[in-house]
């Protein structure tokens, strides 16, 4: 319901209700981050569409995949392609979506803070629960996903 209400969704950095300039501040296990990079960090999705989705984030408030650097945009694919190298590692799924929805008619949540949705798909993982009960059934809570992935990571530490 916090999701549908409108909580955390911002429409510009005045606000400060942005969680992806929120997470950053927060420690990696309260916020699901995965990975920090130099320019853009890897976070579980609150609202996941499947276990192990991703957002691959700029630390940057920006809207538009135009407005970032050059840097911030290697970054953001060298990072989906990590996540996707960890997600294949971790949870051996057949496939992905990936892909960013630019501003509020293209689909995106959160229009005002760009973000790139890596999302692990498995053969026969739609079911009955998303028609009927508007829910999707999740075998695994989000911070244990977290830890599985934060693990995996190339270069880990933790």
């Amino acid at each position: 319901m916090a999701y549908v209400d409108g909580h955390d969704k911002p429409d510009d950095a005045t606000t400060g209700q942005c969680p992806f300039c929120r997470a950053p501040q927060r420690e990696d296990a309260e916020a699901l981050i995965v990975h920090r990079g130099e320019h853009a960090y890897v976070v579980l999705n609150l609202y996941p569409y499947n276990p192990g989705h991703l957002l691959v984030c700029p630390y940057r408030h920006v809207a538009d995949l135009t407005e970032l650097t050059t840097a911030e945009r290697d970054e953001v694919g060298a990072l989906s392609a990590t996540a996707m190298t960890v997600l294949r590692a971790v949870s051996a799924p057949h496939g992905f979506n990936l892909g960013m929805n630019q501003g509020e008619a293209a689909g995106a949540g959160i229009a005002a803070h760009l973000h790139q949705h890596v999302v692990p798909r498995w053969g026969g993982d739609a079911n009955f629960f998303p028609i009927i009960a508007g829910t999707k059934a999740l075998p695994q809570v989000l911070g244990e996903t977290r830890e599985l992935l934060a693990a995996a990571w190339p270069g880990a530490t933790c």
